[in-house]
Parts: structure tokens; C-alpha cells; sequence
């Protein structure tokens, strides 16, 4: 898995992400903006407990100051933005594995203009989702009962992984989705599809 994929890709692990975000009762409806306020969003959330820290260089270096950053998974049907004039997109430029030619990221990172606030991560290959960071949400978020730490791989060595002893550990991408995550620990309803066959 690419480093720029496994920030925007933990729903695309299933085999239909459409089912990824699912209108639920239980969806929290978030506000979120940037420092200066020139930027507002609320979206809806199906899995709105920050849990996901990503160490990979890119959330690291535009959106985590600790040395990593928190994405939430939110519907982006439900998304509504004012003050776009003033959004920037950030698309990083990966190398290849075999360290040769350089790719423009399909994801696009958004953030304000005016300010530099990091603001949600949004990409085409699952846009049903959008990745809202944690720390431009205004809405009282509920605590993570436990935190899942991926791209350890790409983790500065300054950066100590700090958590509880049921935090899971990957050196690339989480071998769950949000989604499932969530289900597991009675965070959300499960849908049909994650229940089973009857």
C-alpha cells in the first residue's frame, strides 16, 4: 500500500465501500472550521470517535504537529462548506517504492488559505467519504476507547507512540475499515452487510 492511500483508504478495505458510510440514526452531526473562522463545515458522521492516528510523512508534516493525525470518516453527501474562496487543495507528490519517479496523490487535502488550518481529507477513488481532522472540529467529540496507530513505518523517529495497551499497531494501513472498527466495539449499528447472511 502507498503511503498517500492509507490515510484516505481504511473504508476501501471492504469489499463494497458504498456501505462504508451508511445513513444512520446515530450519524453525529459535526461542525468544524479553521483558526480563523473564514472556513465553516458540518458534515454527518458515522464514525465520529477520533481513533485513527496516521504517522505517514504527508498527514504528519500538513496536519499533525504530535507527529501524526487524527482523521474521522464522515458522509460527503452531508458535507456543506462556506467560505470556499478561501480553501487551498494540497495533492503530495509520491515517489514509487523503488525510489524513481514521482505521482501527484490522488487524494486532496484541504485546508484554509488564509490561516494554513488543516482542514479534511477528501479522495475520488472512495468519494463517498470525506476524512474531517479531529482538530478542526468544534462539535465535543466523544473520547476513543482505544486508539488504532497506522503507517508506524513512516513515523519520525522524534515521535513516541503513546496509548493504551489494547491500541492496535501496523507498520502500513489498519487490516480494518472505520466501519468495522466501530461495529467491534458497539460505536455504531452495524449494517446488513456487516451482520452477515441471515
Amino acid at each position: 500500500m502507498r503511503i498517500g492511500q492509507a490515510a484516505t483508504n481504511a473504508c476501501s478495505m471492504r469489499k463494497n465501500a458504498d456501505s462504508c458510510i451508511n445513513p444512520l440514526e446515530n450519524a453525529m452531526h459535526l461542525e468544524g472550521s479553521c483558526h480563523c473562522r473564514k472556513v465553516r463545515f458540518t458534515v454527518d458522521a458515522a464514525e465520529p470517535v477520533p481513533f485513527m492516528r496516521c504517522y505517514c510523512s504527508i498527514c504528519r508534516k500538513t496536519a499533525g504537529a504530535g507527529g501524526y493525525a487524527i482523521n474521522l470518516g464522515a458522509a460527503t453527501h452531508s458535507m456543506k462548506v462556506t467560505g470556499k474562496r478561501y480553501l487551498g487543495i494540497y495533492r503530495a507528490r509520491l515517489q514509487d517504492e523503488a525510489g524513481g519517479a514521482k505521482q501527484v496523490s490522488e487524494a486532496r487535502r484541504y485546508f484554509c488559505s488564509r490561516c494554513g488550518s488543516a482542514l479534511w481529507v477528501w479522495d475520488p477513488r472512495w468519494p463517498e467519504l470525506v476524512h474531517p481532522h479531529a482538530g478542526a472540529i468544534d462539535t465535543p467529540l466523544p473520547p476513543a476507547p482505544e486508539n488504532v496507530h497506522m503507517m508506524l513505518g513512516s513515523k519520525a523517529p522524534w515521535v513516541k507512540v503513546e496509548g493504551g495497551a489494547k491500541d492496535l499497531l501496523f507498520d502500513e494501513g489498519p487490516s480494518m475499515s472505520l466501519a468495522q472498527w466501530h461495529t467491534a466495539r458497539g460505536l455504531r449499528s452495524p449494517s446488513d452487510e456487516e451482520a452477515g447472511p441471515g
